[in-house]
């Protein structure tokens, strides 16, 4: 994406794996257009929920490790997940670069992406969907009910994914991360299109001599006409000079 942005990152975080930088790219596409920190702090959750930092899959969508645990065994029947069928326990544990669970959230998410979920929960580990996922779960508070708009500080924000746990430290990360998208040159503005002056109208022509006029058609029956009375002249002539001979 931005070479000064993972210069930024290095400097706070060390080398980065190509899973890392991957990761960073889908998360820095789906966030775009969001504010600041709203971004910075998406960027900083993922980091966290997806370590630790040393794992080979850090900053790629994650798949829950079933026990089952005894809170795990807990999926199975819960009403407020929306957990209905028997099965819904296992077969929508957790997903994504945030972990999403239960039935309802998998068709919260196949909404939000316009992707069957719900049908094929597996589409949770897609780094384009788990992205759109995180977004919009942070974004509109479907996760526990609070959105990121509700808060104006990077500790207070934990609360749209997970109350205050290890809040101080996401906080730590999300400040790496807004330092890093400053870096970011800024994109400049597109000049507007040239516009094509309109064409130059046709210069006049040199006045020359007006086209002869067009003979009017004959009337009907004009020949006709001439006919007999050319007919009669002659016979009148004829007659005239028998009468003088005579």
């Amino acid at each position: 994406m931005s070479k000064e942005l993972f210069e930024s990152l290095r400097t706070n975080f060390g080398t980065l794996s190509q899973n890392q930088v991957d990761g960073i790219n889908h998360l820095l596409a789906a966030t775009d257009g969001l504010p600041l920190r709203h971004r910075a702090y998406i960027l900083a959750t993922a980091w966290h929920e997806t370590g630790p930092a040393s794992s080979s899959l850090h900053m790629t969508p994650r798949r829950e490790i079933w026990g089952p645990s005894k809170a795990q065994t807990g999926y199975e029947g819960r009403k407020d997940l929306g957990n209905t069928v028997t099965g819904d326990g296992k077969r929508f544990l957790g997903r994504g670069y945030v972990q999403i669970t239960g039935r309802r959230n998998y068709q919260k998410a196949s909404f939000a992406t316009g992707r069957d979920l719900v049908k094929n929960p597996d589409l949770a580990l897609d780094a384009g969907v788990a992205a759109h996922i995180i977004v919009a779960g942070m974004r509109d508070g479907w996760f526990t009910g609070r959105k990121l708009g509700d808060f104006a500080t990077y500790h207070e924000m934990r609360r749209v994914v997970n109350g205050t746990d290890r809040a101080d430290v996401i906080a730590r990360y999300a400040e790496a991360f807004e330092r890093a998208l400053k870096a970011m040159p800024a994109t400049p503005a597109q000049p507007p299109a040239a516009v094509s002056p309109p064409p130059a109208p046709p210069a006049p022509g040199n006045p020359g001599s007006p086209p002869p006029a067009t003979p009017a058609p004959p009337r009907p029956g004009a020949g006709v006409a001439a006919y007999v009375l050319g007919a009669a002249a002659a016979l009148i002539a004829a007659l005239a000079a028998w009468i003088m001979k005579g």
